[in-house]
């Protein structure tokens, strides 16, 4: 048997590393206590993406859910408002849930949202972590990966913005079907891959950027996954794409700061989702592991929070590095400051010192 070369990590350019910004459009509480409405919440995302777009960061995407926690279930919406208030910040999903959805009514939603912002849509494609979208709009989990197969096929094809003919089991067929309207540049599209090889090689084979939630572990962990996609696109005979990393975190003026205004939100976002699934509590003494080298939060300083982006951006030789800013009970005001050093004294951090290696 043959054994396949390691791929090493490409080096990543610091003149191109692109660093965003993730939201689910978490519900969160003022000053005094009291929850936002889901109406407030999401209009404080699109002052979030206006921040993000004033200090320079490269992307703002928005997550879909379909569950009390998050305000936000039709991100193109709210990207669409962001898009009118913002210049140059590239504006996307963190994910679209593709299984639940239909491969042509995303492709025209992300289209309109490519024309509206002046080419700046991502699109980045998910079967979903969370299922609650799929009895909500009438599908059967036991079709879980032959759902998301067949809409990743036929979306690719959408992709060409040609005519497309294809035939799956779970969808009617199209025969020379043409989607409107057509881009002016295409659009780029991305998978998220939480760490199985498979979902890493199905990226690789339709030629999609590989976006790596990494909400666990050490960044190294994820290595042979993108090694593994490196290798798959010489295999499928496709240009070089990039890998980018999706992991949470907060940032503040001091370690300890940022630590007590996080910590709260965790646990309750940690806590709601672990009844449901059998996690054991959330407690602080596994927060200051995550928080750690070996976690997956970037919680912290700058000076922290950018030495953590760097080790990570190395260690896969990432083109990106989205924060997923909002957790859980974390108010709008803290969210706004994290942005605003995230822009201000992280990014300029980061480029320094991937210059500087």
């Amino acid at each position: 048997m043959t054994t396949q070369p390691t791929v090493e990590a490409s080096a990543p350019d610091p003149a191109v590393i692109e660093l965003g910004l993730d939201t689910f459009g978490d519900v969160t509480r003022d000053a005094s206590g009291a929850r936002l409405s889901d109406a407030q919440t999401i209009r404080n995302v699109v002052e979030q993406a206006v921040l993000a777009d004033r200090v320079g960061l490269s992307f703002f995407g928005v997550g879909e859910h379909h569950r009390p926690e998050f305000a936000v279930s039709s991100p193109e919406i709210v990207l669409a408002a962001a898009a009118a208030r913002t210049e140059r910040i590239r504006l996307g999903t963190a994910v679209t849930v593709l299984s639940s959805d239909d491969p042509v009514r995303v492709y025209e939603r992300f289209a309109t949202l490519d024309a509206v912002s002046n080419g700046r849509a991502d699109v980045i494609l998910g079967r979903g972590s969370f299922i609650e979208s799929f009895p909500l709009f009438g599908y059967d989990l036991r079709d879980y990966e032959t759902l998301f197969d067949e809409k990743l096929d036929l979306f690719s094809q959408l992709l060409t913005e040609k005519p497309v003919t294809w035939q799956g089991t779970l969808r009617a067929g199209l025969t020379d079907a043409d989607v409107f309207p057509k881009t002016e540049n295409g659009l780029r599209a991305w998978v998220g891959v939480g760490g199985t090889p498979e979902s890493v090689v199905r990226a690789a084979r339709y030629g999609y950027g590989l976006m790596l939630a990494i909400i666990g572990g050490p960044a190294a962990r994820f290595r042979p996954f993108a090694d593994l996609y490196r290798r798959s696109l010489t295999t499928f005979e496709r240009a070089q794409l990039p890998v980018g990393v999706h992991s949470p975190g907060h940032i503040a003026d001091s370690d300890q700061e940022a630590w007590d205004e996080a910590y709260e939100g965790f646990e309750a976002m940690n806590n709601t989702i672990g009844r449901e699934r059998g996690w054991p509590s959330y407690n602080r003494l596994r927060f200051q592991h995550d928080v750690g080298p070996d976690g997956a939060l970037y919680v912290g300083s700058p000076d922290t929070v950018a030495r953590k982006i760097v080790d990570t951006v190395r260690t896969l030789g990432a083109a990106r590095f989205d924060m997923k800013f909002s957790t859980g009970t974390l108010s709008h005001e803290k969210l706004m400051r994290s942005i605003e050093l995230y822009g201000t004294e992280v990014a300029p951090r980061v480029h320094r010192m991937l210059a500087q290696a």
